[in-house]
C-alpha cells in the first residue's frame, strides 16, 4: 500500500506542476458500474481529462485493463459533475518500474501494445502540454521519493554467481515491453 501511495503522490505533484486540477480516489456508482479512479485530472485551459490507474505491482492484466477502460468510460460524466467540461480524455496506467512489472509487461507485449500503445515519453509530453490526440498508454515511474524527499530505495537480492555465469554462459536480458521507457521523477 505504501508503494501505491507514493506513486499516487508523485503523479499528483507532476500533474499539478503542469497546471492540472487533480482529484484522488474518486469513487463512483453509475449505470451499474462501481469503483474508484486513482487519479482524475483536468487541464482547464485545454479542457483535457486524464484518467490514471496506479499500480505498484501488476496483478491480473485482464482485470487491470478492463478496469481502466471502464473508469475512462464514466470519467467524462464524473468530470462534468465536478464542473469540468472535457473535450478529450486520456488514459494512463502508471506502474512502478520494477523488474517484475517489466517482466509482466513483456510477457503480454502484444496485448499491451494493442490496448496501451503510448509510452512514458508520449504521455509525459502530452501532460506537459495537452494538445493533440489524447494518449492511451503505460507510464513507468523509475524512482519514487518518500515523504522526506529522498529516493525510496528498493532492496535487491542478488543471486550467487555460479561458475557458468562467471564464464559468460548466461543470456543477456531483453529491453522493456512496447518501448515504455521509465521516467525518473
Amino acid at each position: 500500500m505504501e508503494a501505491h501511495a507514493r506513486l499516487v503522490e508523485w503523479v499528483v505533484r507532476r500533474l499539478q506542476a503542469f497546471g492540472w486540477d487533480v482529484a484522488v480516489e474518486v469513487s463512483f456508482s453509475r449505470d451499474g458500474e462501481r469503483g474508484s479512479i486513482d487519479v482524475l485530472a483536468f487541464h482547464p485551459e485545454r479542457r483535457a481529462l486524464q484518467v490514471i490507474e496506479v499500480k505498484s505491482v501488476t496483478p491480473d492484466l485482464q482485470a487491470m485493463l478492463g478496469g481502466l477502460d471502464r473508469k475512462a468510460g464514466v470519467a467524462p460524466a464524473i468530470a462534468r459533475e465536478r464542473g469540468w467540461d472535457p473535450v478529450t480524455v486520456a488514459r494512463a496506467l502508471v506502474l512502478g518500474d520494477t523488474r517484475t512489472n517489466r517482466r509482466r509487461l513483456e510477457a503480454h507485449d502484444g496485448t499491451i501494445r494493442a490496448v496501451l500503445p503510448a509510452g512514458t515519453r508520449e504521455i509525459t509530453r502530452w501532460i506537459a502540454d495537452p494538445v493533440g490526440p489524447a494518449p492511451v498508454g503505460a507510464w513507468l515511474v523509475a524512482e519514487v521519493r518518500g515523504a522526506d524527499g529522498n529516493p525510496v530505495r528498493r532492496h535487491r537480492v542478488r543471486a550467487r554467481r555460479t561458475r557458468s555465469s562467471v564464464h559468460g554462459s548466461s543470456k543477456p536480458g531483453s529491453g522493456p515491453a512496447g518501448g515504455h521507457k521509465a521516467e525518473a521523477p
